[in-house]
């Protein structure tokens, strides 16, 4: 992972709706990925429409992804939790679980699925990346979802 967060991309002054899906889990940092998230979209996309929706758990958060990429109302979806690792492998499974699920909504339903699912070794990276400003995560999501929106926005007008 990158030390420092790239620059932002144009502001799109296009109506765009971004679904943001969060877990409840570990909640503390998701928030912080939230509040980073919907802060940068607001200032990249000022006329965006964006949601929200609440999960148990990172397992959970490809199911909503789906039924919000089947509905098709979206320029892109968030995907937002955190997984600590433990003392079993338990959070490299779910981790990969997610993330492949995450990925297969995105090509089968062609909408754009930023994936910020993260996993940490321990609280330090997870505040570091969630809850404070130089690293976060939730920032270079939104600019994602804002850069990719645009690139998909630009292609189906062709």
């Amino acid at each position: 992972m990158s030390s420092t967060t790239p620059p932002g991309p144009r502001i799109a002054n296009a109506r765009r709706s971004f679904c943001i899906v969060a877990s409840e889990f570990n909640g503390q940092y998701v928030q912080g990925l939230v509040d980073h998230t919907i802060n940068e979209l607001r200032a990249l996309a000022p006329n965006a429409t964006t949601s929200l929706y609440r999960v148990p758990g990172a397992f959970e958060i490809p199911v909503v992804v789906r039924e919000l990429a089947a509905l098709n109302k979206a320029d892109a979806v968030i995907a937002c939790g955190v997984i600590l690792q433990g003392e079993t492998n338990h959070a490299q499974n779910l981790s990969r679980s997610v993330t492949d699920a995450l990925q297969r909504i995105a090509t089968e339903q062609a909408v754009p699925v930023i994936n910020v699912v993260l996993s940490f070794a321990n609280e330090d990276q997870a505040r570091v990346r969630c809850l404070e400003d130089r690293i976060n995560r939730g920032t270079e999501a939104a600019r994602a979802a804002v850069e990719i929106a645009n690139v998909v926005a630009e292609l189906r007008r062709r």
